[in-house]
Parts: structure tokens; sequence; C-alpha cells
């Protein structure tokens, strides 16, 4: 059986550019992917992403996928329709020559192979909790958005709402505030898990106010999202709130699963990584991007995360 040098799994940012790296550092690379594009590829105009004024999803995901086939020669090699099931260490795993054995398999799971590795890169990234209201998915990119940071612009000098009581929920409002005519905090309860300063100064902000203890019971619409309707949650009454856009912060489910009894995870089940090289406290795995525990994740920064997880990777190949 072929041992890789380095096993990627993912293929938003974080893997893409782990992948273009590994090219480039003729390390033989196993990359696994169910698709390209991450969390991204939902959003009709990306205008954060360095270098490009505005994308689409969709065609962001398919500019990472060309790079990587250009780069990836015979050097990485790229599985797609595929998932990673399982990693562990393989019997001859010593921390000073760490290897790992992962099961492969395709959607269904009906198909499984095994693969061994060297090291190994998590670049599995995170999906939104989605808002459990009537008709928001049908609304989804139709004036229902997950990420204030991508699509936020496009609701300039509008009416819009934000959901939730976190600190990303809070850094949104406070964004929106900067450009939209007004922006509504809705949160399930009183308090705020949020920063206590971060609350306070962002509800200090003209525009914005506050609806609580509410939640979204219905998201309302014809082509595009025009309202909402919300119940206060001591009362039970419900009213309707007349809005341009939604978005959504109630928390992230990050895609880390299949290395729980291998790797160590907060308590929200991201992976814990060292800041300084993205290692896990198990030598020979490296995590990058929104499934790790950074205070950050933007897609920008994932791709910071790969390379910096890549030249340790190669750095400690190289010693071995």
């Amino acid at each position: 059986m072929k041992t890789y040098d380095l096993l990627i799994i993912g293929g938003g940012p974080a893997g893409v550019a782990a992948g273009v790296y590994a090219s480039r550092k003729k390390l033989q690379t196993l990359l696994v992917t169910e698709d390209f594009g991450g969390q991204s590829v939902v959003s009709d105009g990306i205008e954060n992403w360095i270098g490009t004024v505005k994308i689409s999803g969709t065609d962001l995901a398919k500019s990472l996928e060309n790079h990587l086939k250009a780069y990836a020669g015979e050097v990485v090699e790229i599985k797609t329709g595929k998932r990673v099931a399982e990693v562990k260490k393989h019997q001859d795993y010593t921390e000073q020559n760490p290897l790992f054995v992962s099961k492969i398999s395709n959607a269904s799971g009906s198909e499984v192979e095994e693969v061994v590795s060297k090291t190994v890169l998590i670049a599995t990234g995170s999906s939104h909790r989605k808002l459990p209201a009537k008709g928001a998915d049908l609304f989804e990119q139709k004036g229902l958005t997950y990420c204030a940071t991508c699509d936020g612009p496009l609701f300039s000098d509008q009416d819009v709402a934000v959901i939730g009581g976190g600190n990303a929920a809070l850094e949104s409002v406070a964004q929106l505030s900067a450009y939209c005519k007004s922006v509504i905090l809705i949160n399930r309860n009183k308090t705020f898990r949020a920063d206590p300063i971060t609350v306070e100064k962002v509800l200090a902000k003209p525009n914005v106010s506050v609806i609580t203890p509410a939640e979204v019971s219905e998201v309302k619409g014809e082509q595009f999202v025009n309202g909402l309707t919300y119940k206060n949650t001591e009362t039970g009454e419900e009213k309707e709130l007349p809005v341009g856009g939604i978005f959504v912060e109630i928390g992230m489910i990050p895609a880390t699963s299949f290395v729980k009894d291998i790797v160590e995870l907060n308590e929200y089940n991201k992976v814990i990584v060292d800041p300084m090289t993205q290692r896990t406290k198990v030598a020979g795995i490296w995590a990058s991007g929104d499934c790790t525990d950074g205070l950050y994740h933007q897609n920008n920064i994932a791709v910071g995360d790969a390379v910096k997880a890549l030249e340790d990777i190669y750095m400690s190949l190289s010693r071995r």
C-alpha cells in the first residue's frame, strides 16, 4: 500500500491552499473532498476575497479547483465525491515518526478504502446552523444569508435583521450598521452571549435596535425577503417586522465528528490547535480553517492557516 507524505481532508479555501503548497514542495499528497468551494459556494457575490473585486461562490469554487489541478501534476492526487470517515494511528505510529490509517468512503458509505499517510491536515470547515423558521430554506440567498462579511454590502441603505446573541452576531450588527439604514438584532434570550463591552458599544449605535426575548417563526417574501414574523418567547405574542435582509448568526457546526476519537476538540467540537503552527496535540496532525478553535473565521484566514500549516508540515517531514 502506498504511503503518502500528506493527507489533506477538505476542498475549501484551506484545503486547496494546502494542496497548492504541497505540490510546490513536492510532497506526495492525497486530497479528499466531497466538493470544492466550502461555505461560500452559496454566496451570490463575495467582495472580500483578496485580489478579486467580486466573485460568486460558484465561480470561486471553480477557481479553487482549477488552481489546484493546474499544480497537482503527479504530486497531488485528488479524490472528489469522497469523504474521510475515520483517521486513526497506524500500528507503527510513534511520536517521532507518526503514521496514520484513514478510511475513505463515498457519500453513501458503501465503498470504503484505506490509505496510509505520514501526516494529516484537517481542513473540513464547518456549516452554519440553519434558522429553524418557516420559509427560511426558501429564501436562502434571496435576502436571507449566513455571512454579513460576504453579502452585507448588497444590503446598503436597507432595513435588515440579525438573528443571534453571540460575538458573531454582534460583530455582524456592527459591520452592517456602517452601511444599512437600520439593523435590528433579534435574540431569543434577554441576555447576550457576546462580550459585555461589545454588546454595550454595538447597541449604542444610533441605527441599531434590539428585540428580545424573541425567536423568528417565519421568513416572508415574494421573490426576495420582505419581512419576518417573530414570537416573544415569554408571552407567545407574534409580530411582523418588515426587513429587506436577514443575517443569521446562531452558531456553527464544525465538520469534525470523524476525528473526535483521535484529536482534542473544544466544547464546540472545534479542533484545538497551536495558532503558531496549526498543530493539534497529536504529533503528525494539523488543522486549519473553520473547523479549528481559531478566534476568527473567513476565507482569507483559512488560506493563511493552511499555508502556515503546510510550512510546518514540510519542516516536520524534512526533519524525519
